[in-house]
């Protein structure tokens, strides 16, 4: 998981707290053969050292890692345990605190990395009701027909895909004029990361029903259920996405948009926290509308967010930076 800031350069050290022994942590699957532990996999967090506790099904209560033994043929990392203990099948432990610190840790250790501020600053263009897919008038399900309008582009993507690119992260909506039957479309695109996405958007006759994931690049809007008797129009909302997770508004430190020194008082949907995205969850990493003025190719949006350790820190998980995986 790269890291942000100094940690791209100096690498990011184990953190000790002077009021903690829990130096690093692991989740990891694997076995112990009486105390012998072979690590079979690591899941997330830091590699083994010696010293931490060993927890998990079937595992003794209070073991320790005395000593690090290399690898075995099959290339696996082993470790020697300060208890005996028979975990015959791989399954998942948990590395935590460390027996041989103490507690309090030492002070002299430091703290290690701790969190970032991450400044978020776009200058969303003016929203468009069409600029995704032009007006149109499906006469059966399937595919609209996409055009780059205002503020949007068709690009190639490095392996031939050709999407409609945005100017920033942010919701699509459809237009469904007077008259209309109402429909679900389906959009697939990606995410500024490269994730591939899609969402589900029903629409209502005679409004323009906004979607709740930020797109980057849209692909393809496909209708389901049959045509529509008057026309559909694709376009953006200022419901612009975040760069990284944000759980809790808390996490906001100042939103400022349209030069205003104080706060902007715009609606935050925070990150959705559904282990398994799917087509009809929200957006993974959170969005913000503005409220007050409107997006115009001169508002400038500057979000300061506090990232947590989950999400910079030596323990960082993508996960905990991004979101889960789009779907």
């Amino acid at each position: 998981m790269p890291q942000f800031s100094d940690d791209l350069f100096m690498g990011a050290g184990a953190t000790y707290m002077g009021t903690g022994n829990a130096a690093a942590t692991s989740v990891f699957t694997g076995t112990i053969a009486s105390t012998t532990l072979t690590v079979v996999s690591t899941q997330s967090g830091e590699p083994l050292v010696v010293g931490q506790y060993i927890t998990g099904s079937s595992v003794t209560a209070n073991s320790y890692i005395t000593a690090a033994t290399g690898q075995n043929s099959s290339g696996q990392n082993t470790y020697t345990l300060s208890q005996s203990s028979t975990v015959s099948s791989n399954t998942t432990m948990y590395a935590a605190g460390n027996a041989l610190l103490g507690d309090p840790s030492p002070m002299s250790l430091g703290v290690g990395p701790l969190g970032r501020i991450y400044v978020y600053d776009i200058i969303p263009q003016t929203l468009q009701a069409a600029n995704i897919a032009a007006s149109q008038t499906p006469a059966a399900a399937g595919a609209l027909t996409l055009t780059a309008g205002t503020s949007a582009r068709s690009v190639v993507r490095a392996d031939g895909t050709t999407v409609i690119q945005l100017d920033v992260p942010r919701a699509v909506s459809i237009f469904l004029t007077s008259g209309g039957t109402a429909r679900t479309y389906t959009v697939s695109g990606y995410d500024y990361y490269g994730q591939a996405m899609t969402e589900n958007i029903t629409t209502v006759a005679n409004a323009t029903t906004a979607g709740k994931k930020a797109f980057y690049q849209v692909t393809s809007v496909t209708g389901a259920g049959g045509g529509s008797t008057t026309a559909v129009t694709v376009g953006t909302t200022d419901v612009l996405g975040l760069p990284v997770r944000v759980i809790d508004a808390g996490y906001i430190i100042k939103v400022s948009f349209a030069g205003a020194l104080l706060q902007n008082a715009g609606t935050l949907t925070v990150a959705d926290m559904t282990a398994t995205a799917t087509s009809t969850t929200g957006d993974v990493r959170g969005t913000f509308l503005p409220t007050t003025s409107a997006s115009n190719g001169s508002n400038r949006l500057v979000v300061a967010i506090a990232v947590p350790g989950i999400a910079v820190g030596p323990n960082a998980t993508r996960a905990g930076a991004l979101g889960v995986t789009q779907a």
